[in-house]
């Protein structure tokens, strides 16, 4: 992707929304209660020791940490710029990348009553972004696409 030019509006990247990066990290939570539980029966019935369990138990809680901490500060869903889109960890996204110049309109949609961004693309493709994923205002990202999406298909007159 490109850099800004004078005038035109700045790269933004938009990250995972709080209540996503919680829900990951209580699924992992969870899965590392069941691994601490696994650990301390097979230690139990092997007459092992502790430090297994605790080392497991420690391991676990590490990268639960810095999974989250990755989730929130460092992995991002969405990133626009000038030239065009990319988006990251959707499922049925659809096209995940392209230029501004490929996109014919953004319309909003609530594909399963969940409120999206649709990027509908000349080429009959589409890009479907949900928006409760992003940590921003609905309002305002949607309004940041269109503008990006104005900008590049404006005459350079």
């Amino acid at each position: 992707m490109s850099t800004a030019s004078p005038g035109s509006p700045a790269p933004k990247t938009y990250r995972f929304a709080p209540s996503i990066v919680m829900r990951l990290s209580g699924a992992a939570v969870i899965v590392l209660a069941v691994v601490v539980l696994v650990t301390t029966v097979v230690v139990a019935a092997l007459d092992g020791p502790l430090a297994v369990i605790i080392g497991v138990a420690v391991a676990g809680a590490l990268a639960v940490l810095v999974g989250g901490f990755w989730l929130s500060r460092i992995a991002w869903v969405v990133r626009l710029d000038t030239a065009g889109y990319a988006v990251r960890w959707v499922r049925s996204v659809g096209t995940a990348r392209g230029a501004w110049t490929d996109v014919r309109e953004a319309v909003s949609a609530r594909p399963h009553d969940i409120p999206c961004l649709v990027l509908h693309r000349h080429d009959g493709a589409s890009t479907t972004i949900p928006v409760p994923l992003l940590a921003a205002n609905r309002d305002r990202f949607a309004e940041d696409v269109r503008d990006r999406l104005r900008a590049a298909h404006a005459d350079p007159a």
